[in-house]
């Protein structure tokens, strides 16, 4: 990727699609050129929590809302340590940033940080139009001296795919670091970092948890040097079909009925330790609003997702694996998509979409109090 950040907003851009459909609009953020898969979000709020999760590593982020930068950026909110998405595409950019958090504008940050952007396009025509083809492989272009578009073209088709992507330790801790209990110290618990959010171990800290996050190549040996009471995997992006580490690893923790959690990637990578596939969705699950059902209760969560995989377990029946049997715990109600996974005959379970939810909703905050009751029932 290549960025300059003069002007960016009276410069031209062009967002040139894998199937040849191209956009016009003007710069936003740095000026250059970048590429990557193009998937949508339909949040209307949180747009920081998305560009600094990790999970959208080498994706280009478009926003279906369409005023976005409006309460600007905060030192408060931010997932990571930086932005991840390799690309930001918005229909209408905010002109001045209100809010009392705020330290300086989205469009300087994404400056700051040499995000290539693109504003002023129909992002619902783009949104419709991945809808109907497909996630894809993108490239957006600014500057005044743009490529002709077969150029461009060719440039983007060039580019990886997603399917078949290993990018966890690309975005994990190089080094293993302790999130404290916030109060009185109740458990240890070993994150297994594979690409995870700043505030999901936060979430865990206010139940009185001592969080140990490691990085993604973390053996069981390293996991269970820290004497755990439980053992979580997290969020993360790429193709969990890559993922054979992982799981492997997963599979020793299985092995031992250690209380197990997992969330997303973890998701994925629990289905794979169990024996099921996993596949990729047309064009995923991203934003703020997706509605999920817990089978276990029968009640309707609204979740926040970001996801682009998604495991193949069968949805009615229980079935039998290596480690005891499993149950779909959760379901997606747009379109059938597994959102959890339950074993019935020792402590683990995991859910696809996000429960710390730090720019909300906060429907799914239980799962980390159930989180917290397996390892009371363990130590019991």
């Amino acid at each position: 990727m290549t960025t300059s950040t003069r002007g960016a907003a009276k410069v031209p851009a062009v967002l040139v699609l894998e199937d040849g459909r191209i956009f016009r609009g003007r710069a936003y953020g740095a000026v250059g050129e970048t590429f990557g898969e193009a998937v949508f979000s339909t949040g209307m709020t949180g747009y920081q929590e998305t560009l600094t999760d990790p999970s959208y590593h080498r994706q280009v982020v478009v926003m279906t809302a369409p005023h976005v930068g409006n309460t600007g950026v905060n030192d408060e909110d931010p997932e990571s340590g930086r932005i991840w998405v390799s690309g930001y595409v918005v229909r209408d950019p905010a002109r001045v940033s209100s809010n009392w958090r705020s330290r300086r504008s989205l469009d300087e940050e994404l400056r700051d940080q040499g995000v290539v952007g693109i504003q002023g396009i129909d992002t619902r025509a783009l949104t419709r139009h991945l809808r109907e083809s497909g996630a894809m492989r993108v490239g957006i272009f600014s500057g005044n001296a743009l490529p002709d578009e077969g150029t461009m073209l060719a440039e983007v088709r060039r580019q990886p795919e997603m399917k078949g992507a290993n990018l966890s330790a690309e975005v994990a801790t190089q080094e293993t670091y302790v999130v404290p209990a916030i109060g009185e110290k109740k458990f240890t618990v070993a994150a297994v970092d594979l690409g995870i959010k700043g505030m999901t171990p936060h979430r865990m800290a206010e139940r009185g948890i001592e969080v140990h996050v490691l990085p993604a190549t973390a053996t069981a040996e390293d996991i269970y040097a820290v004497q755990p009471d439980g053992v979580f995997f997290s969020n993360g992006p790429g193709d969990p079909a890559t993922a054979d580490g992982p799981v492997s690893v997963m599979q020793a923790v299985l092995e031992r009925k250690t209380p197990l959690f997992g969330i997303c990637f973890g998701n994925q990578i629990l289905g794979r330790a169990l024996g099921f596939g996993t596949y990729k969705l047309k064009y995923g699950h991203r934003g703020i609003n997706q509605p999920v059902q817990d089978r276990t209760t029968g009640k309707v969560e609204v979740t926040a997702h970001n996801h682009g995989f998604a495991v193949d377990a069968p949805l009615d029946e229980v079935s039998e694996t290596p480690y005891g049997r499993v149950e779909v715990s959760h379901v997606c109600l747009n379109d059938n998509v597994v959102e959890g996974l339950q074993l019935l005959d020792q402590p683990a379970f995991s859910v696809q979409y996000h429960p710390e939810a730090a720019a909300g909703p906060h429907d799914a905050a239980y799962l980390f109090d159930r989180f917290v009751t397996l390892m009371e029932a363990e130590r019991a």
